[in-house]
């Protein structure tokens, strides 16, 4: 195959970059660390499930805007009701009439849930939820599993990583932590701070699944303890059903939180609520000691929103969800194929999630290996796939598309291979990535 080796402009982009914005992106994980040397540094433009960068190498995309692109880049139905609005306004003194109707819609989607609140992104509204649960039980202590990797950029969150640097140690004595998706982790945490936990907050399932019943039984207990349970949805929004997970296995949290995939890569994010909860947020309870809840300026943009309608208009009138998740199942069985023929099931696992397929790289020791992992980040790239260790199918994506990223792993392989022998150092220009959640730079 073709390699790319021409990043002139990304090298030079890179060179300024860190001089005009800390960390050189605005989300840690588009960093130059979490990317091989031999990368591109920034994007051009996107146009279905591929991209450009800035010195016109093409590459088909994997990761779709982190998770949030779930139709394709610049798909012209979202793009054109984007424009409607945007010549019309998209902020004024007053909400937009556009604010009911997604209101109106999006609760529609989800029975046993009455009411909502939009934001522009996911942090504002879990970071929301945790102060309504906190309101209404009374309590200080907020619950979530230790081993998934991203809720918020708040402090209740960031307390509990390594880089906890800047927050007061009163605030980390706010967050407790279990192992997710186990329920004895669980009710060991209740039983350690007793009617202290003002709510759980977990993300409804992985790539690798959940125990059968776990979700039901993890929302009874909490309220059987007196706390409330709050589904983060972010990444399983739009993807593992419509609208997500709760509704997959018909488990009803008292709150959900919502983002990333329901615009298609727009800036439109919601938290969705039970009303005897959400209406603690609200103006009609006169004599009651205020919530301040959610106030974002931008949070009712038209255009974010009418990217949202767009995107459940594709969804409920075209099979959105079957062809992303039978285009899952296309890619789980074509590289299970590969790693097969290429006798790499001891060296290479790949989770068989059709909504987020994820491999995981290992040394010749077994042993997970983050050098490994970027060497083929680095090869994957070299062939024209922006790779980052997941799939993301998208309603653009082809069998065309899956077959050029098969015939570029089998292909990356081949140094892969010769890495297990002789070492990733031998063949990773640069550093190995670095993970996002780490104490010391």
């Amino acid at each position: 195959m073709q390699r790319i080796q021409n990043f002139t402009n990304s090298d030079r982009y890179r060179a300024a970059i860190h001089d005009l914005i800390p960390g050189g992106a605005h989300t840690y994980s588009k960093g130059d660390d979490q990317f091989p040397a031999l990368a591109p540094a920034a994007i051009s433009h996107g146009k279905d499930g591929w991209v450009w960068d800035i010195d016109g190498n093409k590459f088909l995309d994997c990761s779709m805007g982190l998770t949030s692109v779930s139709l394709g880049h610049a798909y012209q139905p979202v793009v054109d009701r984007v424009i409607e609005e945007v010549r019309r306004g998209v902020n004024f003194q007053r909400p937009s009439y556009l604010e009911k109707e997604m209101a109106e819609q999006f609760l529609a989607l989800i029975p046993f849930h009455d009411m909502v609140k939009f934001a522009k992104n996911g942090s504002t509204v879990t970071t929301a939820a945790v102060k309504l649960a906190r309101a209404y039980t009374g309590r200080d202590l907020v619950a979530f599993p230790h081993d998934h990797p991203f809720y918020s950029y708040d402090d209740w969150f960031i307390s509990q990583r390594e880089c906890h640097r800047g927050i007061p140690e009163p605030i980390r004595q706010l967050s407790v932590t279990y192992k997710a998706d186990d329920i004895e982790s669980l009710r060991a945490l209740f039983a350690k701070y007793p009617g202290q936990i003002a709510c759980v907050i977990s993300e409804p399932e992985k790539q690798m699944g959940i125990p059968e019943g776990y979700l039901q039984q993890a929302i009874d207990l909490a309220h059987r303890e007196g706390a409330l349970y709050v589904a983060d949805e972010m990444v399983t929004g739009y993807k593992t059903a419509l609208p997500g997970s709760i509704t997959k296995y018909g488990a009803e949290p008292d709150m959900a939180c919502w983002g990333k995939g329901i615009a298609n890569g727009f800036s439109f994010t919601a938290l969705t609520g039970k009303k005897e909860v959400m209406e603690l947020g609200g103006i009609r309870r006169t004599g009651e000691e205020k919530v301040f809840l959610i106030s974002t300026t931008h949070g009712g943009e038209t255009h974010g929103i009418a990217a949202g309608l767009a995107t459940i208009k594709e969804f409920t009138t075209r099979d959105v969800l079957g062809h992303n998740q039978g285009m899952g199942d296309y890619f789980l069985q074509t590289l299970n194929e590969v790693i097969a023929s290429r006798g790499m099931q001891d060296y290479i696992d790949l989770w068989q999630s059709n909504w987020m397929p994820t491999f995981v790289f290992k040394n010749n020791q077994g042993e997970i290996d983050n050098g490994m992992r970027t060497l083929m980040l680095q090869e994957m790239i070299a062939r024209g796939v922006l790779f980052q260790g997941i799939f993301i199918p998208c309603f653009t994506h082809t069998r065309e598309d899956v077959q050029f990223f098969a015939s570029a792993f089998d292909d990356s392989i081949t140094t892969f291979k010769k890495a297990l022998d002789e070492g990733y150092e031998k063949y990773l220009v640069g550093e190995p990535t670095k993970n996002v959640f780490r104490k010391y730079l």
